[in-house]
C-alpha cells in the first residue's frame, strides 16, 4: 500500500500486522528447531560408534593348575591394558526412535501453535485502532454537513438583517457556532491521527489524514468456536498419546549387530601376555527391566498431564462463551439503539425546518435555532456512533468465535 489517498481494509490490515509484529520472527526459529531436533531423533536409525579404554591392576590373574615337566608356565601380568571400538548398528529398538522422531515433531507443531494464539490476538487490537479510524471519519462528515446548515443559515440571517427584520446579533451567534464546529473537526482530526499512528505502527505501513480506511460490510458470524486455542489443545492431546507410545518402546527389547576391534594385553587370548590385537562381532540383544518400576507411575503422570490439558480447554471455552453472550447482548443492544435513532432524527430534522424557517422571519432568536441544530446533530452523531459501534461488536465477535477459514 502506498502513502497519500490509497484505501486500506480491514482484511489487508490483518494480514499486515501478522507479517510485520515482531513475534512473527519466532516462526523460522521454531521451524529449524523442529527440523533439527527431528533429525537428531532419526539419527538413532544409524550405526552408533564408541571408542573405549581402560589400564586396570588386579589381585589375582588366571593360572594352570598343573606343571607340565620341560615347560615353562607362562604368567600373566596383574596389569592389564585395553582400547578397542565398538559399532552398533540398531535391527528392531522397539521403536524408541520413530516415536521420538514423532514427539519432536509434535512439540514443534505445539510451539508453532503457541505463536499463532499470540498472533491471534493481534485481531483484538486492529480492530478497536481499524473502527476508531472509521467512527473520527464519519463524526467529521457529520460536523461538515453540519457547517453547511449554518452557513446557509448564516446567510439567510445576514439577508434578514439587510432588510431589517432580524438583528446582527443572530448572525454572530451562528458564526461563533461555525468557529465551534471547526475546532470539533480540528480535535478529531488529532484524534485520527494518533490512532492512524498506532495502526501505522501494526502494519508497518505509514497512514496520513489522507489516507481512506474502507468500511467493511456487515459479517456473517459463525456460531461455532474455531480459535487456534483449539488445535494447540488437539496438539497437546496427540503429543500426550506419542510419549504413551513411546512409554510402552522404552520397555521392549533391543536387537542390534556389533562389531569390536581392538589392541590391547591380553588380547582374546587370556594366556597370551602380549600386546595383540583382536576383533570379534554378532547379534546382541538389550532387555532392560528396571522401566517396568515406573511404568505405572510414569502412565499415570501422563494421563494427569492429559487432564491438565482438558481443564484448560474446559476453562477457555467457558471464558469465550462468557465473553460471547456479552458480546451477544451488546450486539441486539445497537440493534434496538439504531431503531429509535432512525425516529429521533425524523423528528429532529422536522423540528430544526421550522426553526430555521422562524429564524429566517425573525420569530425566534439564533441561540433558540441553534439548539434545534444541535439536537439534531446529537441525533445524527449517535447514529454513526451506534453503527460504527455495532460493526464493530459483530468483528469482536467473529474474532471470538475464530476464523471460518484460516486463523
Amino acid at each position: 500500500m502506498a502513502q497519500g489517498s490509497a484505501e486500506l481494509t480491514l482484511n489487508e490490515c490483518y494480514t499486515l500486522s501478522k507479517q510485520n509484529y515482531p513475534l512473527i520472527k519466532q516462526q523460522e526459529l521454531i521451524l529449524k528447531s523442529k527440523e533439527y531436533s527431528v533429525q537428531n531423533a532419526g539419527t538413532g536409525y544409524y550405526p552408533q560408534v564408541a571408542i573405549y579404554g581402560q589400564a586396570t591392576y588386579q589381585s589375582d590373574v588366571i593360572s594352570l593348575p598343573i606343571s607340565i615337566p620341560g615347560q615353562t608356565t607362562p604368567l600373566l601380568a596383574k596389569d592389564q591394558y585395553k582400547i578397542y571400538a565398538e559399532v552398533n548398528q540398531p535391527l528392531y529398538d522397539g521403536g524408541m526412535v520413530r516415536s521420538q522422531k514423532r514427539i519432536q515433531e509434535a512439540a514443534g507443531v505445539i510451539e508453532e501453535q503457541k505463536l499463532e494464539v499470540e498472533l491471534y490476538k493481534l485481531k483484538d487490537r486492529v480492530n478497536q485502532l481499524f473502527f476508531g479510524v472509521l467512527l473520527v471519519d464519519q463524526q467529521v462528515e457529520q460536523i461538515v454537513l453540519l457547517k453547511k446548515d449554518l452557513q446557509t443559515s448564516i446567510a439567510k440571517t445576514e439577508a434578514s438583517i439587510s432588510n431589517g427584520v432580524a438583528l446582527k446579533s443572530n448572525a454572530d451567534v451562528l458564526k461563533a457556532e461555525q468557529l465551534k464546529a471547526n475546532q470539533r473537526i480540528t480535535e478529531l482530526k488529532a484524534a485520527r491521527k494518533v490512532y492512524c499512528e498506532m495502526l501505522g505502527m501494526f502494519i508497518n505501513k505509514p497512514l496520513d489524514e489522507k489516507t481512506k480506511l474502507v468500511q467493511p460490510e456487515a459479517v456473517l458470524v459463525s456460531q461455532t468456536l474455531n480459535r487456534p486455542e483449539l488445535l494447540l489443545f488437539d496438539q497437546q492431546y496427540k503429543t500426550i498419546d506419542l510419549q504413551h507410545q513411546q512409554l510402552k518402546a522404552k520397555n521392549m527389547p533391543k536387537f542390534s549387530l556389533f562389531a569390536q576391534g581392538g589392541y590391547g594385553r591380553p588380547a582374546l587370548n587370556p594366556l597370551n601376555n602380549k600386546f595383540d590385537t583382536y576383533y570379534l562381532g554378532g547379534i546382541r540383544m538389550n532387555w532392560s527391566l528396571t522401566g517396568f518400576y515406573t511404568f505405572k507411575n510414569d502412565k499415570a503422570l501422563l494421563d494427569i498431564n492429559r487432564r491438565n490439558v482438558e481443564v484448560q480447554k474446559e476453562l477457555f471455552v467457558f471464558n469465550t462463551n462468557y465473553a460471547l453472550k456479552q458480546q451477544n447482548t451488546e450486539v441486539e443492544k445497537y440493534l434496538e439503539l439504531l431503531t429509535s435513532d432512525n425516529e429521533i432524527i425524523t423528528l429532529r430534522t422536522a423540528i430544526k425546518s421550522r426553526s430555521s424557517a422562524q429564524l429566517e422571519n425573525g420569530v425566534i432568536s439564533a441561540s433558540d435555532y441553534l439548539r434545534e441544530l444541535n439536537a439534531e446533530e446529537q441525533a445524527k452523531e449517535a447514529k454513526i456512533l451506534h453503527e460504527v459501534q455495532l460493526l464493530l461488536a459483530r468483528y469482536n465477535q467473529q474474532t471470538t468465535y475464530g476464523d471460518t477459514a484460516k486463523n
